[in-house]
């Protein structure tokens, strides 16, 4: 569901890329009924079933774009340096150079189109001025909660058009002057007034302010260990494919953020960590699918996905007749938010902003750039010189994470601990109850928009919409880490 986004906006690692993709939609099949009951735990899977054995017929491709160069031999100093030319680093880039502050980006492929693949609600992209990066939209979205309960939203959902989206931050950057380098970063030497990014190939950057924009697993970040407990990464796990098929039982008109189903399992499998189907329908015969464990500790394993996967397709009669692209996800959700101060600044994935609930990070993370890139530019001042650590920690980082934000997160830490406590029958009770709150409570809560008072109410309407049973399973299950939340809540309003 890449990329995040995984709840509703799942993150897709995949490289689809510039498959033509229609633009309209009319078929009006819809699912079955009522399904043939399947004996058996799953389904044999020996291979995982024929289509994992197809070889995706589309490859990762590049931007064909003459980037300005920075040279080895040119010693002038950057006001900002951008490790990373992923969606984080290169919007930051194009928002921070818009104050004519000197940028450089860092990245070993600036213009390799992004691995992963995205889905969108169509009014964030829009409210950005990106809805002209959307290549196919759904004007409903349905979720499966069982057999005999169907759930739909009436909101616009899109797929980001990854190819135009670059095109476009791109095309910014070099407007505005940013200057971009291949290389990998080894190693960053920080100085009184100014910092040093070392290179693979033995090239130094100078510059007065680094941001990393790399991703999960930079080793240019240290994070915070003064929560309550240890925080623990959740994992979300996905394989998928776009695949040609023969048939599918999907509405065009209707993307599926959740299947959570289990007719292909034998008894429910409650008791095993859950995972759900996401499904894009392109045209009768191009789909994107998509099985999905929504949040697991440890991670679960693609080999188990993948055979769950099989199982499912296999009961819903779908057959392959050829792979164009395929994926496999994985987003670390939660964990501590980096450590303040300190001399890099975090933004994108290493800094905390993929949703703990439900992995979206892309909106989110474009909506904040041009808050960030103006605190930057504060702090750079007219000398474009940083001023030290404690304006980056007041400035910067409150521009990204203010108070109210810092304690909405540990809310939806605990959503996400929540969920890693629910069996599948109990995922499927707390859905069932997510999706009868009104629009407003929902979309603020995937958006993380959410005000602190929304979020007191929201509580209460989750807890009025449930059913005895789900309450009983949180009252029973989730009493420590409601305790955790609120002291977490009281470090950070008193830090």
């Amino acid at each position: 569901m890449n990329t995040s986004l995984m709840l509703f906006s799942p993150v897709i690692t995949t490289t689809i890329s510039t498959f033509p993709f229609p633009k309209t939609h009319h078929n009006t099949t819809s699912l079955q009924s009522s399904r043939k009951q399947h004996q058996g735990r799953i389904h044999s899977t020996s291979k995982f079933g024929n289509f994992l054995d197809l070889k995706p017929k589309y490859k990762s491709e590049a931007l064909d774009f003459d980037l300005p160069w920075h040279h080895p031999s040119d010693r002038s100093q950057f006001d900002v340096i951008i490790i990373g030319a992923g969606p984080a680093g290169i919007c930051l880039a194009e928002q921070v150079s818009l104050y004519g502050i000197k940028v450089c980006c860092v990245d070993p492929n600036p213009l390799s189109i992004w691995p992963n693949n995205y889905g969108v609600w169509f009014d964030e992209f829009e409210g950005l001025g990106l809805e002209d990066c959307l290549d196919k939209t759904w004007p409903m979205a349905s979720i499966y909660i069982d057999d005999n309960n169907t759930k739909y939203l009436d909101r616009c959902y899109g797929r980001v058009n990854k190819k135009k989206l670059k095109e476009k931050l791109v095309k910014g950057c070099v407007f505005n002057g940013v200057r971009f380098y291949k290389a990998k970063v080894c190693e960053i030497k920080h100085h009184e007034f100014e910092s040093i990014v070392v290179c693979d190939d033995g090239t130094n950057l100078k510059g007065s302010l680094v941001v990393d924009a790399s991703g999960y697993g930079s080793n240019f970040i240290d994070y915070d260990d003064l929560t309550l407990t240890k925080r623990n990464y959740g994992y979300q796990i996905a394989y998928g494919v776009l695949a040609e098929v023969d048939a599918h039982p999907f509405d065009l008109d209707k993307v599926v953020l959740m299947d959570w189903r289990d007719s292909h399992l034998r008894d429910g499998n409650s008791s095993e960590v859950p995972t759900f189907m996401y499904a894009m329908p392109f045209t009768s015969n191009l789909i994107f699918l998509e099985e999905t464990s929504l949040v697991s500790r440890p991670a679960l394993s693609h080999k188990e996905v993948k055979r769950r996967m099989v199982a499912r397709l296999r009961h819903l009669g779908i057959k392959m007749k050829s792979v164009l692209e395929d994926e496999k996800g994985l987003i670390p959700m939660g964990g501590s938010l980096p450590k303040i101060p300190q001399n890099v600044i975090a933004f994108g994935g290493n800094s905390g902003l993929v949703h703990p609930s439900t992995g979206y990070l892309m909106a989110r993370t474009m909506t904040l750039a041009p808050i960030v890139a103006s605190s930057i530019n504060e702090c750079l001042g007219s000398t474009k010189m940083i001023r030290g650590k404690d304006l980056y920690a007041k400035e910067i980082w409150n521009s990204m994470w203010p108070i109210e934000s810092r304690v909405a997160r540990e809310y939806y830490t605990f959503g996400m601990e929540t969920l890693l406590k629910l069996d599948l029958n109990e995922t499927r009770q707390f859905f069932e109850a997510f999706f009868e709150l009104k629009p407003y409570y929902m979309k603020g809560f995937l958006s993380s928009s959410l005000t602190l008072n929304d979020i007191v109410w929201l509580s209460m309407s989750l807890f009025v919409h449930s059913s005895n049973s789900s309450r009983m399973a949180i009252v029973k299950k989730c009493p420590m880490l409601f305790a955790e939340m609120v002291a977490n809540i009281c470090r950070e309003l008193i830090r």
